[in-house]
């Protein structure tokens, strides 16, 4: 079924289920738990968790999609313009950056994020639309066929065969098909936060109630209460227009006694440690947040955070939008991330050493200097005093790869 951008927006019920004859759906049986609920606990209102989620989404966003073809022939990268382009550009909406953001935000929220992919008559993908959807249910056709259903947050219910959806998964633990929700290991951090948060403001509103109390000795009406009272603030108390700096003075008929507000302030060391509960639950640290990190620490976040994303990402591409046969040809989709981005300049010119020993090649070697790529740059060098080692335990006068001196 080829389904446009805006068609596919709004769907009706149903519209998108493609069953064979004398096949029908039904709900899976409610006791496997296959469903998924997102969570709508605003916790992307968060400005930690905003913050957390949005270097990681930005730092996976960076990578590059590349169609790769291995075969006896040799290797080729993006040798089909269809996959190429659809690699850059998945949807008139989006870029593949601006997908990934979008699709990696959705992850570290729900632990699931889904990709629909379009196809066409003959089903080869044409499109990629990442699906925001309220909940997903589990359906299975008599021929033990998956289908996904979710409701949009339009209000839309749409069906769409699991093969034809990419589903990334995090915290994949009990259920079949979901990854585990966030909803209780988060709620109690976030009310927590919350709570802190709450009583900052308290303590800051309290800081601005009375400060004084003035007892009259004599009887006054409250019209004559109020004007002596404003006539001390606007005295003692109000810096612009206040004769008097530091110092008050009042007579036997009054007495001024200073209020100590009593208001609780949250502890700092309790802030902190409600921060790096949070911190560590999405395996993250202040100093990558606010970009103080070093080297070690960048690789070991990446490592941890970032790789793991990447290398799904890359799986579940060439699951998806190549079948078995195709994958059989050497057909797969790599999402290129780098970390020598980060690394200090140090560690990144010792890096040239590995460009005469065709480990990298030149335009490689230029990319993570942020240099632009050079005609012939592609090609790898190799010293000619490197040479292969017979079988014989002799070397080859030449190289047999290209290079130079």
């Amino acid at each position: 079924m080829k389904i446009g951008f805006k068609n596919w927006l709004g769907m009706k019920n149903n519209d998108s289920i493609k069953v064979s004859s004398g096949s029908s759906l039904k709900m899976l049986t409610s006791d496997t738990g296959n469903g998924f609920t997102s969570w709508d606990g605003h916790t992307y209102n968060n400005d930690l968790v905003r913050s957390i989620i949005r270097v990681k989404a930005r730092t996976i966003a960076k990578s590059t999609a590349k169609h790769i073809r291995e075969d006896t022939k040799g290797l080729k990268v993006n040798p089909e313009a269809y996959m190429k382009f659809l690699l850059e550009e998945p949807n008139p909406m989006m870029s593949m950056q601006q997908m990934l953001e979008k699709v990696v935000t959705q992850l570290e929220l729900n632990n699931n994020a889904f990709i629909y992919i379009n196809r066409d008559d003959m089903g080869y993908p044409i499109g990629l639309y990442p699906i925001v959807s309220n909940s997903v249910q589990v359906l299975k056709s008599t021929s033990n066929v998956l289908y996904l259903q979710f409701q949009l947050k339009n209000g839309n219910t749409v069906t769409f065969d699991y093969k034809d959806i990419i589903h990334l998964r995090q915290d994949y633990n009990e259920n079949e098909i979901f990854g585990t929700s966030n909803v209780e290991s988060l709620s109690k951090m976030m009310e927590l936060v919350g709570t802190v948060d709450q009583g900052i403001i308290k303590a800051i509103k309290n800081s601005n109630t009375v400060q004084w109390l003035l007892k009259f000795q004599n009887n006054l009406s409250p019209k004559d209460m109020k004007a002596k009272t404003k006539e001390f603030v606007d005295t003692y108390l109000d810096i612009e227009t206040a004769d008097f700096a530091g110092a008050a003075s009042v007579d036997s008929k009054v007495d001024a006694e200073r209020v100590e507000p009593k208001s609780y302030m949250p502890n700092a060391d309790l802030l902190k440690e409600s921060n790096n509960r949070i911190y560590s639950y999405f395996n993250i640290n202040e100093k990558i947040i606010q970009a103080k990190y070093t080297e070690s620490e960048w690789i070991a976040f990446y490592e941890t955070s970032i790789e793991p994303i990447v290398k799904q990402l890359s799986t579940e591409f060439t699951r998806k939008l190549f079948t078995r046969k195709e994958r059989s040809f050497g057909n797969s989709i790599i999402f290129e991330g780098s970390d020598l981005a980060f690394a200090s300049m140090q560690t990144k010119l010792a890096l040239t050493a590995l460009v005469d020993r065709a480990i990298m090649s030149p335009n490689e070697m230029r990319k993570v200097l942020n240099m632009h790529p050079v005609e012939h740059g592609n090609e790898f060098l190799l010293r000619l005093d490197t040479a292969k080692e017979k079988e014989n335990g002799t070397t080859t006068d030449k190289a047999t790869t290209k290079g130079g001196e």
